[in-house]
């Protein structure tokens, strides 16, 4: 495994942990649901988001509380007594408006998800033949187009190589939970022999590149991505050469 290889492998990882952070900022949608009245006999707050943390408040039925942020499936609640607990989305979900019909939360990871601005993640699959990994971020420009950056390495028998890209990438149904895409762009294409090649030299050219994929909104801020591109490296005198990729993998939205 290259050294290049391994850094990408230890990016991913830490892009899965910011994603797994990112789930704390407070989620759009909850203005319109701010105040609530417990339905149920009680509810239970606990002193941090996960059913690992002790409960230290009850609140009883009739009791009106506050939310105040979400951290994926737990909303953060104020008491009027002052008391400060975290509950879960299904004990929410048997509280009151203020209007007294039951209080729906459904929609706070459409509302994400449709209003997202920054998204990164990781991706594994085969260029050619050879196993290759990406790491990649996009910045949503307009509703249905974004920019993206990119590097990824394949790790092949008698060569590696690595890519470095810029994309503009057109989503016209950004809205939908399965939602195809397609893009282009340039870049940079890097081929370096193994060492045994003695008589094969470096290949650092200027490549175009197009792309079509689909995006599936999996749950909270994470997304599945499925993508198949068409590399063209400018080899000059020599013409070019084209090169497919397939790959798929996760990323997360804020």
């Amino acid at each position: 495994m290259s050294w290049l290889t391994r850094h990408l492998l230890a990016a991913a990882l830490a892009l899965g942990v910011l994603g797994a952070q990112a789930q704390g900022v407070d989620g759009p949608g909850l203005a319109a649901v701010q105040r609530v009245q417990v339905a149920d006999p009680f509810i239970e707050f606990r002193t941090g988001p996960g059913r690992g943390y002790p409960v230290h408040y009850v609140a009883e039925r009739g009791a009106w509380v506050q939310v105040e942020r979400r951290h994926t499936d737990w909303f953060k609640l104020r008491a009027e007594t002052g008391q400060v607990g975290w509950v879960t989305r299904d004990q929410l979900l048997a509280t009151l408006g203020d209007d007294g019909q039951p209080t729906r939360f459904a929609g706070l990871q459409l509302q994400d998800y449709l209003q997202r601005r920054v998204e990164a993640g990781a991706m594994i699959g085969r260029f050619q033949s050879e196993p290759m990994v990406r790491l990649w971020a996009g910045w949503r420009l307009h509703e249905a187009l974004a920019l993206e950056l990119a590097i990824g390495q394949v790790q092949g028998v008698y060569s590696g190589t690595s890519l470095a890209q810029v994309q503009i990438v057109s989503e016209p149904w950004s809205n939908q939970r399965w939602s195809p895409f397609v893009g282009v762009g340039l870049g940079r294409f890097n081929n370096l022999p193994n060492n045994s090649l003695v008589d094969d030299a470096r290949t650092n050219v200027n490549m175009g590149l197009a792309t079509a994929g689909l995006r599936v909104h999996l749950a909270e801020r994470f997304v599945v991505r499925l993508d198949w591109t068409l590399y063209t490296a400018l080899l000059g005198d020599s013409g070019y050469g084209e090169y497919r990729a397939l790959n798929a993998g996760l990323s997360f939205f804020f």
